[in-house]
């Protein structure tokens, strides 16, 4: 039987032992820091600049703050050079992210797969709606655990996804826990 990288059968952290993770390593972050090949993870601040993100050869965008006050994005801001995606998500621990972990995760998977794509995927801070959908990514397309989700990101960007999406993506680890079994 295969299972996950670092994934034991019936394991899945408790909030408290994700939490001390995300506490740990890089605790600082740029305004897009690259997660994964070729997969950018950043601030409203880049969203908005559409020249530094065509010098960086982003071709695809996913906004996690779709239609919020602070993330305007559309495909009318970025033109017909960017595959866009919008998430319109809440940083509210009450808000179901969940319900966009398979079709974001399809989106950046299509990106990840074109040649010669980039992705830059963002929300206001980039550290909790955006981060939160990579690691469901990582999670359903590469296999990874929660925890080697994290820290895998945590390699190269601080990130903080709040409470509620927290125990979304446990929920999805456990779904994706059994099914490996």
């Amino acid at each position: 039987v295969q299972h996950k990288v670092g994934y034991k059968p019936g394991q899945v952290a408790c909030s408290l032992q994700l939490e001390e993770i995300l506490h740990s390593g890089k605790t600082s972050c740029n305004h897009a820091d690259e997660v994964w090949p070729d997969l950018f993870l950043g601030d409203m601040f880049l969203a908005h600049d559409r020249y530094s993100l065509w010098k960086m050869g982003i071709t695809h965008v996913l906004n996690a703050a779709h239609g919020k006050m602070c993330c305007k994005g559309s495909h009318d801001f970025y033109g017909t050079t960017v595959d866009y995606y919008g998430v319109p998500a809440d940083d509210l621990p009450n808000f179901d992210l969940s319900k966009y972990f398979y079709s974001a995760s399809e989106f950046i998977h299509k990106a990840m797969t074109s040649s010669g794509a980039k992705l830059f995927v963002h929300c206001a801070v980039g550290v909790s709606r955006s981060a939160s959908l990579v690691l469901a990514y990582l999670m359903i397309y590469h296999q990874f655990s929660l925890v080697d989700a994290i820290k895998k990101v945590k390699e190269h960007r601080w990130i903080f996804p709040n409470r509620g999406f927290l125990k979304q993506l446990q929920t999805l680890d456990m779904k994706l826990g059994q099914a490996q079994l």
